[in-house]
């Protein structure tokens, strides 16, 4: 099997990486910077892939290479995310530039990248696409004061993951006729560099998520919103 991880260069993407080329998966670890994706992939015993999802002519290019190289993709993983600073974090000081950007990462990059690989994809015989999600994207959880996430209200970092949980289901509708999957994971708070290394669990523990969706027999789920233990609701 041939699997594509963006943001494969570091914290969870890279464990994700990892884990994949453990089980004799071929991986290509994106990333945007060349000489450390070199690095990161060749520590892993991955190919390093270079590519900016928010650059149409690094999406097309990557794409490209892929398709001369192996024909193929079996595996897709979309977890290029990023969590854009903020001197003041509430919602009604967010500049619209920040949310701009977020959303080109979070919610335009995976629909470029997807968009560029699926062809690709369908060449499989039974292709999986994860996006990484996030528990700060569900609806219930966010309007629950009782919910450890309640406190955690970025809006341009928030709403894209919401905003992405949709393209999961968007895209699993359209592809439900064909073998391939569509799945959104949670890897739940992991300590990396997105939070200064905050959170309670590590990036290990928050790839185990996609890592299953990814190597999904025929009878696991389509359009389902996941964490390392099961479905969750949106």
């Amino acid at each position: 099997m041939i699997a594509l991880i963006t943001g494969a260069t570091k914290g969870i993407g890279h464990q994700i990486a990892r884990l994949l080329a453990e089980r004799d998966v071929t991986v290509l670890a994106a990333g945007r910077d060349a000489e450390r994706g070199q690095r990161a992939a060749d520590r892993i015993g991955a190919r390093f892939v270079q590519l900016d999802v928010t650059s149409a002519e690094s999406v097309a290019s990557a794409a490209k290479w892929i398709e001369a190289e192996y024909g193929r993709l079996d595996i897709l993983v979309n977890n290029a995310g990023v969590l854009l600073p903020q001197e003041d974090p509430a919602p009604s000081a967010t500049p619209v530039d920040v949310l701009r950007a977020t959303y080109e990462t979070n919610v335009f990059g995976v629909v470029a990248v997807t968009n560029a690989m699926l062809p690709l994809l369908r060449r499989a015989p039974a292709a999986r696409i994860v996006n990484m999600s996030s528990g700060l994207a569900s609806l219930a959880q966010a309007s629950d004061p009782q919910d450890p996430s309640w406190e955690h209200n970025h809006l341009a970092y928030n709403s894209s993951k919401s905003a992405l949980n949709m393209v999961t289901v968007a895209y699993a509708k359209e592809l439900a006729g064909t073998p391939i999957k569509v799945n959104a994971a949670d890897p739940g708070y992991c300590a990396t560099d997105m939070n200064g290394h905050s959170g309670p669990r590590t990036a290990e523990q928050g790839a185990a998520a996609a890592v299953r969706l990814a190597l999904l027999d025929a009878d696991g789920p389509t359009g389902s919103y996941q964490d390392e233990d099961g479905v969750l609701p949106w």
